[in-house]
């Protein structure tokens, strides 16, 4: 099938991002209310946008690192082989860290990315994903933060890519490539 001919239907606006980000983030500074400085780790590329709305709104000290990881390529299925392409900088040991994540999808890459980290005995761990997937699980991994809960569609926007095009949207779109 050529994957070359699609178009966006919005799902979620701009507005209902920033409402839903805004929410997040209160919660999130509730439940670290109490730490020194919140490691908060943005998984690259996708979450590029959902991670600089969230830390505005968060209301702590934050240290922001990145870790890149890959399950997708240009493809629109998980390859379920998470490959590491950027690990942090910073140490973990002993601090309190937000995962930030574009969207749980099988899961594979976040559950890599939480064993892999967990090693580096963090004092506690937790996970905020913009969007779930949860009909596409295929490991047992959940968020402790979600913005959306979506269906098994294919999306781009706020960040979220096809094949490296799109991110710059301000809202969440379904791909549907013509000819479906």
């Amino acid at each position: 099938m050529d994957h070359s001919n699609y178009v966006i239907d919005e799902m979620i606006s701009a507005k209902a991002i920033a409402a839903r980000v805004e929410t997040l983030a209160k919660d999130i500074s509730a439940y670290f209310a109490d730490t020194d400085k919140l490691v908060v780790i943005g998984l690259l590329r996708g979450s590029f946008m959902f991670i600089a709305d969230l830390v505005r709104e968060l209301d702590l000290p934050c240290e922001i690192d990145f870790l890149e990881a890959s399950s997708y390529g240009n493809s629109t299925e998980s390859s379920r082989e998470v490959r590491i392409l950027k690990d942090i900088r910073g140490e973990i040991e002993g601090r309190d860290v937000l995962l930030v994540e574009d969207i749980i999808d099988t899961g594979y890459t976040m559950k890599q990315v939480t064993e892999m980290l967990r090693t580096r005995n963090p004092k506690r761990m937790k996970i905020c994903a913009l969007l779930d997937k949860p009909s596409r699980r295929e490991v047992d991994i959940t968020a402790d933060w979600t913005g959306f809960e979506i269906p098994d569609k294919f999306v781009v926007g706020y960040g979220i890519d096809y094949a490296q095009r799109n991110r710059n949207l301000d809202h969440i779109g379904a791909v549907r490539f013509v000819g479906d």
